[in-house]
């Protein structure tokens, strides 16, 4: 099994469907009873991602909030393994400690923080709504030096261990975190 189809599976995403499945032009013209349609991937958690997401942007994570122990540790490392992230593009801080523009990179690399948990996200925005409502949205980190940092809020990992039908929500907020450091 893969890392992707082991992290994929600890999400709680266990049926896929591939994109990319597609009739050949000439079967799709016939619309003959015997036409036969190309085999759609469809498997558990093995198929349609099967590389990590590329860390392809030249950038930096930041991650925020506790810091994981046990088994949201494991679920930590194989969120670093999917995301393709080599030991120097992410880091681990936490959101009580002051953030001054001596810890931001001096090539200029584009950043992006996670804040894991609401009050995370609180801390770190300087918004007052919960989780729920600062989830999918794009803050940005209120502090001095850093007021241009994007912030994404996502569950805490020991929430998506505790309830894993959030962890497909989880996945989207880090495809939201991914494509904002892309675009910076």
């Amino acid at each position: 099994m893969s890392t992707n189809s082991a992290f994929l599976k600890e999400m709680g995403i266990t049926e896929w469907t591939s994109r990319d499945a597609t009739l050949e032009p000439a079967q799709a013209l016939s619309g003959s009873e015997s036409t036969s349609y190309p085999e759609v991937n469809t498997v558990t958690t093995t198929a349609v991602v099967t590389e990590p997401l590329e860390n392809d942007t030249f950038g930096i994570w930041w991650f925020f909030g506790n810091k994981p122990q046990g088994d949201a540790e494991l679920l930590f490392q194989n969120i670093i393994r999917v995301l393709g992230l080599a030991p120097q593009a992410w880091s681990w801080k936490n959101p009580a400690d002051k953030l001054n523009p001596e810890q931001l990179p001096q090539d200029g690399s584009p950043i992006v923080a996670l804040a894991f948990g609401g009050l995370a996200a609180q801390k770190l925005s300087g918004e007052r709504d919960g989780l729920p409502e600062l989830r999918e949205t794009i803050l940005a980190i209120n502090a001095d030096g850093a007021e241009d940092l994007p912030l994404i809020a996502t569950f805490e990992l020991n929430q998506l261990i505790a309830s894993p039908k959030n962890k497909a929500l989880f996945w989207q907020d880090l495809l939201l975190a991914k494509s904002v450091l892309q675009n910076i």
